[in-house]
């Protein structure tokens, strides 16, 4: 199915395929001259979006609109085209016919009449209003608008000399924040009109708007854009926000340049707008919860969160790889790059985090134990290896996996890291500390200060870099991590960086973290599966023992060893098993049926932590430590 899709797809774009879907004369928009896009977005409680764009006519005949259908950020076709309706197409005061292209879904052929200098498209994006629709949006104190879901662009040439200009209409009272320059102050009613960009950049410019806002100068024209459900969400310290500051001071002498004018970290924090990271050029959409600053020490997993969006201003958005840089959103995107650009960015983001100070070096140490054991033990690298789950987000679209263990997921992130973690460590050891990631940072995400150009690579460029901070044969080392099916995940910097992985009954700050945050309990490192708080069974690791006794996901544990289910319940049983010949007796429900299931396990509570070896260059401490 999936590759006949491809199929249908590449046939829409030869000349007898378009033949067949469209008279033999085109129209065309008049190239140079702006488009206008106009949103009311003042309908938040039904979250209809209504949106008029009007479009310069240089010829008659079929007019090609496209709706943005391959996202950046996204790696996948993501438009929801679906959402998009209520068409109205005028032009001197006639209603056009339609029709969309069936074997191109995302465009839409208005017939256009002789004499038309002008067209008028009026139509509405409805946004997503329960979480099974998609990422809700709009909220009762904010909303967070992408201009991908509320314009169409004309085909024929690349989105970046299609120039634009945009407005929204913004409820009572609200603020919005961009990347958006604007032309003014918001009018009488709370119209805000922006300078002119390309069809690119306006894709790459989403808004967040609210009637709950605090803008907060970071420096070096770095700013966060807060916005809350309740105005009590905005109170953060003076160390909170120095906190932010030093990440961008951390940031600018890592990477040495800006690629940026400006940068607008879009924070909404909120119970009801959906959660969200997505990078931008100069800015980043990030949702947490409302209690991101009140509630602090329990939200340190959330602060690895804008450290990570901020990267990818430099690792992303500059610097591309080649097969991700289409000219439009209609062209496919290939996702071999990954392991680079989210891999690398999943690096630096966490270590940015630490050198900042949002996360405390022991707080980054249990998260990187935590994910080192996690990732060695997924069943899935015995058949998949990383770079083939650089498809993912075309073929799975993050949709849930009934063995996330054994298909993998996305993995270039977690173990992409743990690659340049690899790395970062073999440098320094060959180095003797003179050289690390940081001289490869400069140099490959370097150049011109304010240059925020898109600048692409390819693999062997990302060789050569590596072999120009140090020679060594990097095309082996890269392969035997990201394209070979390896039995162990890349865990060499934990030895090369002075440290050891253990295994004890303590669960780490992390996993703790995520415990609370989560409402569950992790044995995955014990019996292997995930446990919410009302007993479900949320995650099985493939191979595991509570895989072999046939447990999955869905299945709610009634009883232990006699006992009603609790966590502590189950610890207790856990700790029992050691020493123990007897196997955990579980009394569980499933599909309206319960039965008596025994884990075989004996080895008690096991929770992974980092040990400092003594005796040993601490090249992992230098690398979390902050740059002066």
């Amino acid at each position: 199915m999936f590759a006949s899709a491809l199929g249908l797809a590449a046939a829409s774009l030869t000349p007898n395929a378009a033949s067949a879907q469209q008279p033999a004369t085109e129209a065309d928009v008049v190239h140079g001259q702006a488009i206008q896009v106009d949103v009311d977005a003042r309908d938040v409680q039904r979250g209809i979006f209504h949106v008029t764009e009007t479009l310069p006519i240089a010829s008659s005949g079929v007019l090609r609109l496209r709706y943005p259908e391959w996202l950046p950020g996204k790696h996948s076709s993501a438009g929801k085209i679906a959402n998009l309706t209520g068409f109205d197409f005028t032009a001197n005061g006639q209603t056009l016919s339609w029709k969309r292209d069936p074997l191109d879904v995302f465009s839409i052929l208005v017939d256009v009449p002789a004499g038309v200098s002008s067209l008028t498209a009026k139509f509405m994006y409805l946004a997503p209003l329960e979480r099974d629709q998609g990422r809700v949006t709009v909220a009762p104190a904010m909303l967070s608008m992408g201009w991908h879901e509320v314009s169409l662009y004309p085909a024929g040439q690349p989105v970046r000399d299609i120039q634009v200009y945009s407005s929204v209409r913004l409820p009572a009272g609200w603020t919005q924040a961009s990347a958006l320059e604007p032309t003014g102050d918001a009018d009488a009613g709370n119209v805000v009109h922006f300078k002119p960009v390309s069809y690119e950049t306006l894709v790459d410019s989403p808004l967040v708007a609210g009637s709950n806002y605090k803008r907060v100068d970071l420096g070096s024209d770095v700013y966060l854009d807060l916005f809350g459900d309740e105005p009590g969400n905005l109170d953060a310290t003076d160390k909170q926000l120095q906190l932010h500051r030093d990440l961008v001071t951390q940031a600018l002498k890592l990477f040495g340049v800006r690629h940026f004018d400006h940068y607008d970290f879009l924070v909404s924090m909120s119970d009801y707008l959906g959660g969200i990271g997505l990078e931008h050029h100069r800015s980043s959409e990030d949702g947490v919860p409302p209690d991101y600053f009140t509630d602090w020490d329990k939200r340190a997993l959330n602060r690895y969160l804008l450290p990570h969006e901020f990267v990818h201003s430099w690792n992303g958005k500059h610097r591309r790889g080649a097969d991700l840089a289409t000219p439009d959103f209609h062209e496919p995107m290939q996702d071999s790059l990954l392991w680079v650009y989210e891999g690398q960015t999943q690096f630096w983001g966490s270590i940015l985090a630490a050198r900042s100070g949002l996360v405390t070096k022991d707080q980054a140490l249990d998260m990187l134990a935590t994910v080192a054991a996690s990732y060695d033990q997924k069943a899935g690298r015995k058949w998949r290896p990383v770079i083939d789950t650089t498809n993912d987000p075309i073929m799975a679209h993050r949709n849930p996996a009934p063995w996330p263990s054994w298909q993998r997921s996305e993995d270039y992130y977690v173990e992409g890291m743990l690659a340049w973690l690899d790395v970062d460590m073999l440098l320094r050891e060959k180095t003797k500390g003179k050289k690390s990631l940081d001289d490869f940072a400069k140099l490959f995400f370097g150049g011109t200060d304010g240059d925020w150009s898109v600048s692409t690579y390819r693999r062997e460029d990302v060789v050569d870099a590596l072999n120009t901070v140090y020679p060594y044969d990097w095309s082996t080392f890269l392969k035997q991590r990201i394209d070979d099916i390896a039995p162990h995940a890349p865990l060499d910097w934990i030895g090369q960086g002075g440290y050891r992985l253990t295994f004890d009954k303590e669960p780490n700050s992390y996993i703790a973290a995520r415990q609370t945050n989560y409402k569950m309990a992790d044995f995955s490192y014990s019996l292997g599966l995930s446990i919410g708080n009302n007993g479900e069974v949320s995650q099985v690791y493939w191979g595991s023992p509570a895989f072999d006794a046939k447990l999955t996901p869905g299945t709610t544990i009634v009883g232990v060893n006699g006992r009603e289910y609790s966590a502590d319940v189950m610890k207790t049983a856990i700790d029992d098993s050691e020493g123990s010949d007897a196997p955990i007796a579980l009394t569980v429900k499933r599909a309206g049926r319960v039965s008596n299931v025994d884990i075989t396990y004996h080895g008690g509570q096991l929770y992974p932590h980092l040990e400092r070896v003594k005796g040993t260059p601490a090249r992992l401490d230098d690398l979390l430590a902050p740059l002066k």
